[in-house]
């Protein structure tokens, strides 16, 4: 229900076609920025779909288009091996598209370098 009313309700022109196909998947993200007041915070969200080159978040803080957050992949705890890091190297993305379902905020965000 929530991805579905992310989806524009008039056709997208050529040049804001998407460059790289999404797939649903939701994956948890610690969300880092300042609201829309200005107050800096941290948030344990998830996407709702991902590709290479941006996602869709949800959120509960109120953020501004074309604003850069921070995206953190929170990893499981220490392994005795020290194999795995304690959590991924943050991703920056720009605030796209916003739009309201329920008492979520959903963001279409655009990564600022694509994942590979």
């Amino acid at each position: 229900m929530a991805s579905q009313a992310l989806k524009t309700q008039t056709p997208v022109a050529f040049a804001t076609q998407r460059l790289s196909p999404r797939i649903r998947l939701q994956i948890p993200v610690f969300l880092r920025g300042s609201d829309a007041l200005g107050v800096e915070f941290i948030e344990l969200t998830k996407t709702l779909n991902i590709s290479a080159t941006g996602a869709c978040i949800a959120s509960s803080h109120l953020l501004q288009m074309e604003q850069v957050i921070q995206l953190t992949i929170p990893t499981p705890s220490p392994s005795s091996a020290g194999l795995v890091p304690y959590e991924t190297p943050p991703i920056s993305a720009r605030v796209r598209r916003q739009e309201s379902a329920g008492d979520v905020r959903l963001f279409g965000i655009e990564f600022l370098r694509p994942l590979s």
